[in-house]
């Protein structure tokens, strides 16, 4: 049965691959996948990121997604008193059809932050980002119908492509524009747009067959609104497009936090957000000493719930950000 879903999840590769990149469900906590104009658009100095992904793992762990990304701020004493500079970097592993199918990233992206008022209530950020993607398919991990004993003795019979193992790369351009404001520091607001693959890179295997990676465009837009002493409502959401596929996802979540009369306060996120068509996607946060973690779960709703079991995936993520006494404070969004 485990190798059945071997060749589920090796469909359902087949089909996505052409339509949509690796994706998060908390995509509020993976900014630099999101637009590159997200790089440095934080209130501190160093800001550290993590993200797992495990979707669909009923179907044989049919996609498991994981990142780590770091980006900082540079020249902030000699940039003008309402700007900022900010520099990333970013890995990306994409693991599909029970590990066969590895999809492996590393990105630099830089973002310049212009403030346009005296303020410093409003900002518009430009960012471009550089990619090298690779990509290895290990043959003899699939499994085809082919492959059956007609016996009955199962997947025993030689594969189509006798274990060989293909592989590819490609690098790959992206860029985004970002506006965000506030009319006081106990609320954000931001909107923007970003486009992926621009140069729309080739993924050739074998020498012959080749596939262009479709261009990927992304609107976000959120912010978060204090409706009370210690809470506050968020919201988000986002519209992506990418080779005739798009994707829908609106939510938010209530910040309560625990301890409001303190120097150092604890904050307590729940919230929700939905996949139109896809998942409802209950959200749970923890926030304190500039560390944040945050867990999610997909309840698939789609046709697929009967494959899935109705497991969509849970995702999990981090975020620190160092914010030492002398760095220059910046109005930025909040997730």
């Amino acid at each position: 049965m485990k190798k059945l879903f071997t060749i589920i999840s090796l469909v359902v590769v087949s089909n996505l691959a052409l339509a949509q990149d690796p994706h998060f469900s908390q995509f509020f906590s993976s900014p630099l996948t999101l637009n590159p104009a997200f790089t440095g658009k934080f209130d501190g100095a160093v800001r550290v990121m993590g993200n797992y992904r495990n979707q669909w793992p009923s179907i044989n762990n049919a996609f498991i997604t994981s990142t780590g990304a770091v980006d900082f701020h540079i020249f902030q004493e000699s940039l003008p008193k309402n700007d900022a500079w900010g520099l990333g970097a970013l890995l990306l592993s994409d693991k599909s059809a029970a590990g066969a199918v590895n999809y492996n990233y590393f990105s630099a992206s830089t973002a310049y932050h212009k403030g346009l008022d005296e303020d410093g209530f409003h900002q518009l950020s430009l960012g471009v980002q550089a990619t090298y993607a690779s990509m290895f398919i290990n043959t003899g991990d699939l499994k085809f119908e082919s492959q059956l004993d007609p016996n009955g003795g199962g997947f025993t019979l030689p594969g189509p492509y006798g274990g060989a193992s293909l592989s590819t790369n490609y690098v790959d351009i992206n860029a985004g524009l970002l506006y965000s404001g506030s009319t006081d520091d106990r609320n954000n607001f931001y909107g923007g747009l970003s486009l992926y693959h621009i140069n729309a890179p080739k993924q050739t295997f074998l020498g012959t067959s080749s596939y262009t990676v479709k261009p990927r465009f992304t609107a976000q837009a959120g912010g978060y609104f204090a409706i009370g002493p210690a809470t506050t409502l968020h919201l988000s959401g986002l519209e992506t497009i990418q080779g005739g596929a798009n994707e829908t996802v609106l939510g938010t979540a209530l910040q309560f936090i625990t301890n409001p009369d303190d120097d150092v306060q604890t904050s307590v996120y729940v919230g929700t957000w939905l996949r139109l068509k896809d998942s409802f996607i209950p959200y749970l946060g923890l926030e304190f000493n500039n560390v944040r973690l945050g867990a999610s779960y997909d309840i698939n709703t789609s046709s697929l719930n009967t494959a899935s079991q109705k497991q969509g995936g849970i995702e999990i993520s981090a975020m620190y950000i160092y914010r030492p006494s002398t760095d220059k404070p910046i109005n930025c969004p909040k997730f």
